[in-house]
C-alpha cells in the first residue's frame, strides 16, 4: 500500500472500532479543560480524572483558582506527575485569564501557548475539543502509532503532525486523534506489543516496531 491507502485503511478501521469518541478528561468546560489537559503531562488521564474533582469543586473556574495558593493547589494534585510545576503554572494562568482576557479561555493558537504550563500539543486539544477547531494533536502514543504504520518517519513529534495533517483529511483530525488514542490503549500498546495481533500494524505495519 502506499501512504494515501494506508492512511484510508487506518480510518475505516478506527471508525469501525471507535464511532464514537469521547473526551478521555473530565471536564465541564473550557477552562477545566485547558487545566486537566495541563496536568496530564506525563500523567495518565484516568490519575488526572482522580484528582480533578478536588480541585474543581475547590476552584472550577479562573477568579477561583487565581486565589489560591500554589501551594494549596500543588497539595491536592499531587499525586500527578510534575505537581509543583502544574500547580504554579495553574494560579498563574488564571491570573493571567482574568488580567488579560476577561476571565475566558483564548480561542487562539498563540494566546494559549502564551500561557504558563500551555505547550503546542496541548493548546491543540483545547482548540479542537473545546472550540471545534481543527487540530492534530500529537502525543507519544500517536507519534509512536503513526510511525508504526510508515505514516511518518518518526523524527520527532512536530514532523509527527505536519505528517498527519497532509496525509488525513482535515475534516478528520479532531475525531482520529482520540480515535488512534484509543486504539493505542487497546491494541498497540509501548511494550509487549504483537504485530501479527494488531487490526493495524499486521496489514500495514513496520516490521520493526519503533520503541
Amino acid at each position: 500500500m502506499n501512504k494515501a491507502e494506508k492512511a484510508q485503511f487506518v480510518v475505516d478501521t478506527l471508525e469501525d472500532l471507535y464511532p464514537e469518541t469521547p473526551i478521555p478528561l473530565d471536564h465541564s468546560d473550557s477552562f477545566t479543560l485547558l487545566i486537566a489537559v495541563l496536568m496530564s503531562a506525563q500523567t495518565t488521564d484516568l490519575k488526572v480524572n482522580q484528582v480533578t474533582p478536588t480541585l474543581f469543586e475547590r476552584a472550577g473556574n479562573p477568579t477561583e483558582m487565581a486565589a489560591l495558593d500554589p501551594e494549596e493547589i500543588r497539595h491536592i494534585i499531587r499525586e500527578v506527575g510534575l505537581a509543583p510545576t502544574k500547580s504554579k503554572a495553574i494560579q498563574k494562568l488564571s491570573q493571567i485569564l482574568l488580567d488579560k482576557h476577561d476571565g475566558h479561555v483564548p480561542q487562539t493558537f498563540e494566546e494559549l501557548e502564551a500561557l504558563p504550563g500551555v505547550g503546542h500539543k496541548t493548546a491543540s486539544v483545547v482548540m479542537s475539543q473545546a472550540f471545534g477547531v481543527p487540530a492534530f494533536p500529537v502525543d507519544t502514543h500517536i507519534h509512536r502509532l503513526l510511525y508504526r504504520w510508515g505514516l511518518t518517519n518518526g523524527k520527532n513529534v512536530t514532523q509527527t503532525e505536519k505528517d498527519a495533517k497532509r496525509i488525513f483529511p482535515k475534516a478528520l483530525w479532531n475525531k482520529l486523534h482520540l480515535q488512534i488514542i484509543f486504539f493505542g490503549r487497546e491494541y498497540c500498546k509501548a511494550r509487549n506489543h504483537r504485530r501479527e495481533e494488531c487490526p493495524i500494524c499486521s496489514v500495514i505495519g513496520r516490521k520493526t516496531n519503533f520503541r
